[in-house]
This record gives C-alpha cells, structure tokens and sequence, in this order.
C-alpha cells in the first residue's frame, strides 16, 4: 500500500539516488506528460535487474505524485535507463506500469532468479490496452498516455453519465477526455489519434466522448472535441440498412469467416449477388462451401438488415471465382413484402426524406469507410428552416470547405426536392455549436431584405446542454455595488474616454490597414464569409510587382546577352563548299544504317527461343491464346484509303479502319465490342474470349478489341456515340479500364489533340446537319455551321497574339534564342548536369523499351496487342522510375466530377435507348501499383461505379485486386500481358452476371 513516506520536499532525483544507491549526479529526471523518464549512469553501467529490483520496491512505499508539484499530473508509467558514464544511448532500458508493480516484481524476481538478463518475463504484463478494453477510465487514461505523454501532454479520464432524448431508454455513459499541456496544441493534430484510440476501445456502454484541451496554468479550455464511439459494427449496420454494399460486404464477411468463406457481393438493379468460396488459396479449392451452412448465415443477416431498395439475393457457390457455380440459391428479401422499404434511398431522398438525405450524404463524404470505422468519419445533420435547408458537417478536423461543400450542394441541386429554396452548407469540428465556414447557393431566385442568420445546431445527435458552453454570455448587473460606487466608475469611464478613444482609433485603423493587406489576417477567426472573393486591390498590387520584376529581369538579359556577344572574339567564318544533296538511296542507307546501331534485334522477335524480354521463353509454364498475325501494314494502308479524315491519333485512325474492314467483310457489326484504353487494349483478349463463351454454349460470337492507348470517358463517349455509326454498334459493350480514365482534373492530351484534329471537324458537322434534319454533310452550306473551336486552338491563337504584342515592348525579345543557347551552355556545363546527361545518353543507346515502342500499334486483326512481357519488380524499376501516387498525373487532384463524369453519363444514358448492354471491368492491378494514395482513388472510384450500377443494362465487375502479386500476368504494373489478358477473358466468359448475346 502507497504510502508517504517520505518527506515532500525531497526531490525526485534525491529520491531515485536514495533508492537505488546511484549517486544524485549519475541520476536525471524528466516529467514528460504522465510519464516519468529516470536516466542512471555509472562508470560501470548500472545492472538492469538490481537497479529494477530497487526501484520497485521502493515505488511500492511512496506516492511519486507527493514528490511533484501540484501542476504536475499524476505519474501513470516510468521509464527506467541504464547506462555507462560518456557514452550518448543507454545500453537497457525498461518500462513500469505503476498500476502493475506486482506483476513486475515477479518478472524481476525471475529474472534475478535465474541470472539471465535477457529473460524479460513479458507475458506477466498486462498491456494498457487490454484493461481500456474492460471500461475503467483510469485505464484509459494511461491507455491514452502512451501516446499522448511523447507530445507532452497529459492525460485524464472521467465518466458522467446523462439521459437521452428519449426517457425510455436508460442513461447512458459519456467519457470525458482532460489534456493538460504546457502549450496550446493544434487540435488536428491530437483529434484523429485520440478518436482511433477510443474506437479501436470498442467500449460498451458508451455513445460517445469529450476531448477537453486546456493549457498549464488557464481557467479555461483551449478547444473541446467530441468523439463517436458507437461500435463499428453497429455503423455498418446503420449503412447496411440503406442497401450500402460495402457495409453489407463486410458484415457478412464478418459472420462467414468464422466458416472459412470468403465472399464477394455485387448489386445488378434490385437483386444483390453474393459469391462465397472458400477462404485460403484458390488453386487449393476442391469444394464449394456447403449450401446450407451459407444460406442460414446470409438469409438471417439479410433479413436482419432488411436493406432499402433491394429486393431480392442471388447467392452463389463456387469453387473458384473462374469456375461455373456449384450451386445456386435465390432469396427473397424483406423489401418484397414491404413496399415502404422498396423504395430506393435516392427516390426518398427526392422526397424530403431526412433520413435517407442524411446518409446519402454521409456515404458521398466518407469515401473512405475504413476511415469512417477508426474515426467516426464525417457526421451530417439537416435542419430546414422557412424554405431554406441547412446542412451541418462535423468530424473530429474540421472538413474542408473546398472539399465538401459543393459536393454538398451539387448533390442536393439534383434531387430537386420540394419546397425547397436555397441550401445552406457549415463546418466545423465535432462537438462545437458555431460553424467554422459557411456556403450556400439559392436552387431558386430569393430576395431578402436582410442577412440571414446562422442556425443553430445541437453540439451532438442528443439534447446536451453540458457539452459546449456559450461564448457570447449576456451581461448582468451586479447586484453587490453600490449607488456611489458605480457613479465613481462611471466618472472614471468619462475621464479617460478621449484618450482611450483616439489610441483605440489609431489601433483601428492601423489594423484595418494590415488586414487589407492580406498578408495578415485577425486572431482566433473561424468564421469566413467570402473566402472566395479576393480583393481587386490585392490583384493590382501583386499585378504591379509582378510586371515590375519581369521588366527588370528584361532588362539584365538585355545587358549580359550585350556584354557576351561584345566580348565574344571576331573570328572570320569561312563557308565550306554546300554538299550535294543526297540522293533518296543514299538517304535510306544511312537510316537504315543508324537504326541498325541503335535497335538490337532479339530473337524472340522473330518467333525463336526467346521471349519479349529477351530472355529464353517459357511461356509453354502458362496459358495463352496463340500469337495471331500483326496487322499494323493492313491498318495503316486501309487508314490512307479510306474516306475518314485523321483523328490526330494513328492508333485511332488505324482501329477504326480495321473495325470498318470487318464490318465490311463480315456484313454486321461485332457481337461484342471491347473499348478503352491502353488497359483494354492489352487487357482483353478477343479470340480467348470468343473461345470461352463458345464453350459456355454461346458460339460464333465475333470480338473485336477497339482498345486505344490513353483514352478516357471523353474518347469512349466520342466513339461510341459520333464516331461509329449505329448500324456499327455492337450487341454488347465491355468497357475495361480503371479509376484513371474518370479522373476530371487531368490532364487530357489524347482527347485534345483529337479535338483539333479534321476527323473531329468532320464529326461535329455531321452531328450539327443531323440535329438540322440534314444527315447529308455535302449538302450542308460551308459557311454557316458554327462549329465549336477546341479549347487549344483559342489558347494557341491568344498565346500568339500576346507573343507578338509584347515582342515590341521587350529588350532582350530579339535575341531569345541567343538568351535560351546562353543559359542551356551553362546550366549543362555544371558537373551534375554533365554526369546526369552522359548517364540519360548511355541509357537512350540501350533501347530496353525498344519491344514495347516498336510494337506500340502492331495490333492483331482483332485490334488485340498481345506482349509476352512478364513484370519483374526487380529488372523494370532498374529502366524504369517508380512513380508514386502522389507524383502520377493521371491521379493529379483526383475528382470524377466533371467532363469525365458527364461524358460516361452520354455513354450511359446512349447505350440504355439503345437497348445496349454496357459492361464495365475495372481491370487488374498489382501491388507495387497500388501505393496508398492509389489505392485511396481506386476506393472512391468503387464506390462511384457502385452507385451506378442500379442503372439498367449496366453491369460493374471488380478485377483491380485479384492479382496483386501474380506478376506474370502482367506487362508492367498496371498492364496485362498476353497471359494475364488470357486469364481474364476466361474469368468474364464464365462470369454468371454478364448476358452474353447470342447470334
């Protein structure tokens, strides 16, 4: 039993020395938030156990808080290290719970016992984490502490329980958080840590809890933070209920691995679609999982959830997910007999239906349910007020304003509810009342005649007056003073009102003037009203110093571009005699002989014993379609012929004329049509395909491959809908590509340089004749089409005029290429450059790529570009740079949203009046691909294609993550080779939710 033994004034080193025979000036001490750190150093380093042994004995007989000041928190663990006098890093350290001193003594004990020093005796340790888990606030506070006392902030835990809205229910536990720090801590950064740390608790009894940051030494709290701590299975749940499929993923993974089964669940309009086979590896599968066990499982959780809007299941079992299921059993859901929950949440939501708006909105900002789960993601609350709808979003940080709010807006313009004006967006952490940003926009023209005030929100789900305490208190008179009293104040007041008044006028406006500055800006504001209207003074002073400087940079060019050519000395150039001009043979000699040097010819190249890769084959190891002939002659001689003018893409150009030719040939269209970029065009492989389904009792089907190297949404929607007639359109399309194709803030260079070109011309005009009744464009007058001019041809024609404009304003204009040859001769000259330069020169001579470049549009007559290539990690990233997540441009500010978005819209809303199936493979990835930004897009991209797939004759089909470390199905890492492109034709001809056409 603790007890103060020792006098209080002692110090904690005098103590330490006293305990364990140390000298005071071999013992130092630190208090680091709820931590102790006691550093004993001697000549001859201290030995672990009996410095341990003392230690706790003596922390046995005293309270360490009696040797601190009152400031100082309590102590929760101390950190013991041993060293030898001079030397920099402790040769042992040990850690000491002080709610566990017995337990650590018996660890001593044995250690000391037998003589090993290594001998640590860990499983008598409970870890903090495992008492937290049990509840018990002093727990969780030390739980707490190890994370917290690094940053220098201590930690304690109380529990205060209140009663809910609703009086039937019992009272329920809130957990209140106190940090006490020396500073005041940015709340983001200890928001998302504390959160995790308490929902990884998964604590009962508790709905949620209260971060209180105040600072060493102040009344009041810095910052207060609520936190959610309903258990994560419970949010699924939530979610589940409004037919979110991930979250219904998720719990039946979570009552099925239990049985060892894996499963994989997709959503076809009405009918959800669950896979089960048995969890480990694949290839080791000789059964289906039994049909009874699933079905008793999945039926009963199914019926719990009772999911809005789905109907029906299909439940699949299978061996693998490449083999035709072993069995196959149909359920029917609660929304079959209930008509209330037939309903679909977007339909409710265009209703008024606050619920369904709520989590509708809470699954377009919570992207990320992993996230979601660990911290409590953001929350949203509606409050309509008169005809205006008020939507408040909290998490623990702050969300964005530019990241929430116009998803916020955009998505509650389309629903169009009724009686509905305006919406107001605010932010702000969990747990605050004032919103930290505001925005709105009006869906219908309102005129009022003064401001709208800010409504107010509840701090959390529950009527809690205790939570968060108003800043603005109304005044009050005190009743204690006296009549003469306050005329001697008031007296006060008026004597030194002038000077007071003109100091604070001066103060006023010398802080009016800094803030109009912009570069500072008033303490403590949080409420923004137009943080995005700048000021036009602020443009014209930057404006101004930004001319300022280009001129005189101008002007230094000028003067070192005069003095250089000045000094340069006036040697006479004497002209040799102009050559002859070679003739055409001897022209195409030396080319040839050039290419000769430079292009090594493998013999795998000529179908010999090696492969792509230069390497001896053993591509017998893995299954294949066979090498078809190439068609790259064929296509660019029917590409010249033809009467269809250039795209400003070979490729392009080259597949159409192929498709065409076989349009012609055969006399129909293709039975199915697959389209996309790079990723389909190595991806899938139309003969495998075609083979497979003739297998599954489809025949004859004709596959062709329309696949075209970076084409996005943009150049699919152009395709399939202007560019293809429709008498050429398929009975079925197969979209393959990835996230990347759907990203609006990249950059589209395929799609621009299409858009100047004359085919793209020609193609408006025919749209513009057929909207005009006209389909015929010789008959349409040349002047009068107005056609759209692309984006770049009005740059380039601006850039021009400016070019020309300020040409006769610069100094150092005319001699810009003098200037460019200048500063290129010097930055080449340094020493880095030139090394760098010699290594990229010795590395263009190799020509590792040379396969891939020159087999670039050597596709097959089935538009197929079959590569042997196999990815190996270890000889690619040696030729080529690994670019990460946050470095691909193709996920640059990642954002379906936009021109990408609205084109798939075209796609889909084309291909459904026409009675077209339009199937979407999200194809397969490898690991070294999906880095954690990768994968966070790829996320957002599932969820996105997961809400489309309610629309009809569109099917959404996952393949990203199926192969992740079979990397010789791949190319490179984010391609498939021929092997891989056979793989996945298999998979999608024995892929039960995709109707196949028949001929």
């Amino acid at each position: 039993m603790k007890t103060a033994l020792l006098d209080s004034q002692k110090s904690l080193v005098q103590w330490v020395s006293k305990a364990t025979g140390i000298n005071s000036f071999g013992v130092k001490v630190r208090l680091r938030g709820n931590d102790l750190h006691i550093l004993c150093e001697s000549f001859d380093s201290p030995q672990r156990w009996r410095t341990l042994s003392d230690l706790l004995h003596a922390l046995q007989q005293i309270d360490l808080d009696l040797l601190t000041s009152e400031e100082q928190p309590s102590i929760y663990q101390v950190f013991v290290y041993g060293r030898q006098k001079g030397e920099y890093r402790p040769q042992w350290s040990h850690r000491v719970y002080l709610n566990q001193l017995e337990r650590h003594l018996q660890q001593v004990d044995q250690a000391l016992a037998g003589s090993k020093s290594n001998h640590t005796g860990g499983a008598l340790i409970l870890s903090n984490e495992s008492l937290a888990r049990r509840g018990d606030p002093n727990a969780i506070a030390r739980y707490l502490s190890e994370t917290l006392s690094s940053l220098g902030v201590s930690v304690q835990v109380q529990t205060q329980p209140y009663q809910s809205k609703d009086s039937n229910q019992p009272p329920v536990n809130r957990l209140w958080v106190f940090c006490h720090s020396s500073y005041s801590p940015d709340s983001s950064l200890l928001a998302e840590p504390i959160a995790q740390q308490l929902r990884n608790l998964k604590l009962v009894g508790y709905q949620d809890a209260v971060i209180v940051s105040q600072v060493s030494g102040e009344t009041g709290s810095d910052w207060r933070l609520r936190v959610d701590l309903r258990p994560p299975e419970l949010m699924l749940k939530e979610w589940a209920r409004w037919g979110d499929i991930q979250a219904i993923t998720r719990l039946l993974k979570s009552k099925l691995e239990d049985f060892q089964v894996a499963v994989q669940v997709s959503l076809k309009q009405s009918t959800l679609h669950i896979f089960c086979i048995l969890a480990g590896d694949p290839a080791k599968n000789t059964s289906a999982p039994v049909q009874g066990q699933c079905l008793k499982i999945i039926s009963r959780q199914l019926e719990a959830i009772a999911p809005q809007g789905i109907l029906a299941a299909t439940v699949y079992g299978q061996k693998t997910l490449d083999e035709p299921p072993t069995w196959v059993q149909w359920l029917t859901l609660p929304a079959t007999h209930h008509p209330d929950l037939a309903t679909l949440p977007l339909e409710l939501a265009s209703d008024g239906d606050h619920p369904a708006i709520i989590f509708l909105l809470e699954r377009l900002l919570n992207t990320d349910l992993d996230w979601r789960l660990k911290t409590g993601g953001i929350r949203v609350m509606l409050l309509p007020k008169a005809d205006l709808l008020h939507v408040m979003c909290d998490a623990p940080i702050c969300p964005s304003r530019a990241k929430v709010a116009k998803k916020v807006t955009d998505f509650l313009q389309k629903l169009k509810m009724p009686g509905i004006a305006g919406v107001r967006v605010y932010g702000r952490r969990g747990g605050h009342k004032e919103p930290s940003w505001h925005y709105g926009i009006d869906l219908v023209p309102r005129e009022r005649l003064v401001p709208e005030a800010t409504p107010e929100f509840a701090a959390t789900a529950e009527y809690v007056q205790d939570l968060i305490t108003s800043e603005n208190q109304e005044a009050i008179l005190r009743q204690d003073l006296t009549s003469a009293e306050v005329h001697n104040l008031v007296t006060e007041a008026a004597r030194n009102w002038k000077t007071d008044a003109i100091h604070r006028l001066s103060a006023i406006n010398l802080r009016k003037w800094l803030i109009e500055t912009q570069i500072f800006t008033t303490s403590n504001q949080v409420f923004i009203e137009n943080p995005d209207h700048r000021g036009l003074k602020v443009a014209l002073v930057w404006g101004a110093l930004g001319l300022l400087l280009t001129v005189q940079i101008d002007g230094i060019l000028n003067y070192v571009m005069t003095r250089y050519q000045a000094s340069a000395s006036p040697v006479t150039q004497v002209s040799p005699p102009l050559s002859p001009v070679p003739s055409q043979s001897e022209t195409s000699e030396d080319e040839d002989f050039g290419n000769d040097q430079l292009q090594t010819k493998f013999p795998g190249s000529q179908g010999g014993a090696f492969n792509d890769s230069g390497f001896t084959g053993d591509d017998e190891t893995l299954p294949a379609a066979s090498l078809r002939p190439r068609a790259n002659a064929v296509a660019i001689l029917l590409a010249a012929r033809g009467q269809i003018p250039s795209f400003n893409s070979r490729q392009l150009d080259e597949q159409l004329a192929l498709y065409k030719q076989r349009i012609a040939t055969n006399g129909k269209p293709a039975d199915v049509l697959i389209i996309g970029s790079s990723r389909a065009l190595r991806g899938i492989d139309p003969v495998a395909l075609s083979q497979a389904l003739a297998n599954q009792g489809y025949p004859n089907l004709d596959v062709f491959n329309f696949g075209i190297n970076g084409a996005t949404a943009q150049i699919v929607n152009l395709i399939i809908r202007q560019v293809l007639q429709p008498s050429e359109l398929p009975k079925l399309i197969l979209w393959a590509d990835g996230s990347r194709a759907f990203n609006s803030n990249r950059q589209d260079a395929t799609f621009e340089a299409i858009a100047t070109s004359p085919g793209y011309r020609e193609v408006l005009q025919k749209a513009l004749a057929a909207d005009n009744g006209d389909q015929s464009p010789e008959n349409y007058p040349v002047q009068s089409p107005v056609i759209e001019t692309p984006k770049a041809s009005s740059y380039q024609a601006v850039d021009d005029s400016l070019n020309q404009g300020l040409s006769t304003l610069s100094m150092s204009y005319g001699n810009r290429e003098q200037i460019q040859a200048f500063l290129m001769q010097r930055i080449l000259s340094m020493p880095l450059i030139r090394e760098t330069k010699n290594i990229g020169l010795q590395t263009d001579l190799v020509g590792e790529n040379s396969e891939i470049n020159t087999n670039d549009h050597a596709v097959d007559f089935d538009g197929f570009l079959a590569l042997s290539i196999r990815f190996n990690p270890i000889t690619h990233y040696q030729k080529h740079p690994r670019v990460a997540g946050n470095y691909d441009n193709d996920y640059r500010d990642f954002q379906i949203e936009g021109e990408q978005n609205d084109a798939f819209a075209e796609v889909l809303q084309y291909t459904q009046s026409r009675n077209i199936p339009l199937v979407f493979i999200n194809m397969p990835l490898t690991s070294d691909y999906l880095d954690p930004v990768r994968t966070k897009y790829e996320q957002i991209f599932q969820e996105y294609m997961l809400s489309q797939a309610r629309n009809p004759n569109f099917i959404y089909r996952d393949f990203s993550q199926i192969w992740t470390e079979i990397n010789d199905y791949f190319s490179d890492p984010s391609h498939l080779n021929r092997f891989g492109a056979y793989e996945v034709s298999r998979r999608l001809a024995n892929d039960p939710m995709i109707a196949w056409p028949r001929n």
